[in-house]
């Protein structure tokens, strides 16, 4: 099959769906051994044929993640590699050079600066955002965005680019569809939308309202639950990064991209999700109801 992609404003192409190595995946210390689980289901996915592959300095993940695309033998053009800066906002130029090395690449597609929380004030941010111009302006990321960006820490970032954000990776689903009309928001100032943790209503907050809507949409389709949410995000054009341990599991995430759902089944999960609030990361910077 041919992996469909969205457009980002500045006409390069993003595919629609990734796969991440965070979440499960994840070390407390970035410099632990390197996985060989991870490598093998990592080639495991590039064989499956997903091209979009999602890792940070901060998961401790990116050596594999280059060991796993040096093994697979596929073009290094033929793949869209996203990486991100956290602690290392004070110098993204070491940074990123430092992440270059891990995943023994010359450049990424996708280079984000992952958390504004971590970096102390608004006069930071900006001059974060400023270091990953130059990396990009160096041919050193192909595209710039943000992850896990409220409205207010893009607007300073507006305040000052040259290089607007290509994309927003935050948390999304359909428990969490962020309030005030911020994705459209986004979309009206060139900034796209990829989504973690896409499976929420599923997994880390199942129990709620959309068990058993969700479940009842996959039996009609004769497919999984995971791929009626994914196909759920896919639909507005959201770019999830999802992950697993089990092949299978790689096969429902890809079955989403081909799922038609119904405008009644789309709208059945959003406005159903609309009645129920879950929020898994930064639950400590947001009030217990804040859906933004």
């Amino acid at each position: 099959m041919s992996w469909p992609t969205l457009s980002l404003k500045n006409g390069n192409l993003i595919p629609i769906l990734g796969f991440g190595t965070g979440t499960a995946w994840y070390k407390d210390d970035p410099n632990d051994p390197t996985n060989p689980e991870l490598i093998e289901v990592l080639k495991t996915a590039l064989e499956k044929g997903f091209i979009h592959i999602d890792t940070a300095d901060s998961y401790g993940t990116e050596r594999e993640v280059g060991i796993a695309i040096k093994e697979s033998g596929i073009p290094r053009d033929k793949l869209f590699i996203t990486t991100k800066v956290l602690e290392g906002w004070k110098d993204v130029l070491v940074a990123l050079d430092d992440s270059l090395k891990r995943l023994q690449l010359d450049y990424v597609d996708m280079y984000l600066l992952h958390n504004p929380y971590v970096i102390p004030t608004t006069a930071d941010i900006q001059t974060a955002w400023k270091g990953l111009e130059t990396v990009h302006a160096e041919g050193k990321a192909r595209n710039i965005g943000v992850s896990n960006f409220h409205r207010s820490h893009l607007e300073a970032v507006l305040e000052v680019c040259a290089v607007v954000p290509a994309l927003n990776q935050l948390e999304y689903h359909p428990y969490l569809q962020r309030a005030h009309d911020y994705v459209p928001w986004m979309r009206e100032h060139g900034i796209e939308v990829s989504s973690f943790k896409t499976l929420a209503p599923i997994t880390v907050g199942k129990g709620g309202p959309l068990d058993l809507p969700v479940s009842s949409i996959a039996a009609r389709h004769n497919t999984s639950t995971s791929t009626v949410v994914l196909s759920w995000a896919i639909d507005p054009n959201i770019v999830p990064i999802t992950t697993t341990t089990k092949a299978e599991r790689m096969d429902e995430y890809i079955a989403a991209l081909s799922l038609r759902l119904s405008r009644g089944e789309l709208e059945e999960i959003t406005q159903i999700g609309l009645e129920h609030h879950f929020r898994w990361w930064g639950k400590d910077f947001f009030d217990p109801e804040d859906g933004s």
